[in-house]
């Protein structure tokens, strides 16, 4: 009797462990399989409630950096409704390169072809664009959008395609994991964007 009893109270306590240990396992080690799920449901539903409201594109209209950095910020909004959480760029971090590449809207490629960072594109048939004024006979062009909002949505493609951020996309995926944004660690993998060596400094 008590030999069955022992065996009891072993097998018990193994329970009590056990349960124990996932408890504090799944609490401050979760798993990574099960939150990429929910935040994927979390996502459609999001995507659903876009499509139902109809939501639109918001006009980008400014007429002065504070104005400018309030479109911007609302366009990066609006896309982020349709963008995975593991795909998105920090807003401060658009916003910066929006202002700096575009003279805060002001620039030509801005204004007349909706271009806020200066993408260039070698397809000069079949992608609309702009030659620089001192550089008529280039063989690129300044890609040309329909809207602003365009032109950002186009960057923010740009970062989560190219082989060239491959870096940034990485440290983007352990900054997601942490819960916090260090923008530096981020533009300093950004370096393939501007021949300026001080590029993240600049922004």
């Amino acid at each position: 009797m008590r030999k069955i009893y022992k065996k009891t109270l072993i097998v018990i306590s193994i329970l009590i462990f056990v349960i124990l240990s996932t408890y504090v396992a799944g609490t401050f080690n979760p798993n990574r399989f099960v939150i990429k799920q929910i935040e994927d449901e979390v996502h459609k539903k999001e995507m659903k409630i876009v499509e139902e409201l109809g939501l639109m594109e918001p006009e980008f209209e400014f007429n002065d950096k504070v104005s400018f950095i309030n479109a911007t910020s609302r366009c990066v909004s609006y896309l982020n409704w349709t963008t995975d959480k593991d795909k998105r760029v920090p807003i401060s971090i658009i916003i910066a390169m929006a202002g700096i590449e575009s003279a805060w809207g002001q620039s030509r490629f801005a204004q007349e072809g909706n271009a806020l960072f200066g993408v260039r594109t070698w397809d000069l048939k079949n992608v609309p664009h702009m030659k620089a004024k001192g550089n008529p006979d280039a063989s690129w062009g300044v890609k040309k959008y329909e809207t602003k909002c365009q032109s950002v949505q186009d960057m923010i493609a740009i970062l989560n395609r190219h082989p060239a951020y491959e870096d940034f996309r990485a440290q983007r995926e352990l900054q997601i994991d942490a819960g916090k944004w260090n923008y530096r660690a981020l533009m300093v993998r950004m370096s393939a964007w501007s021949t300026n060596p001080q590029y993240a400094d600049i922004i």
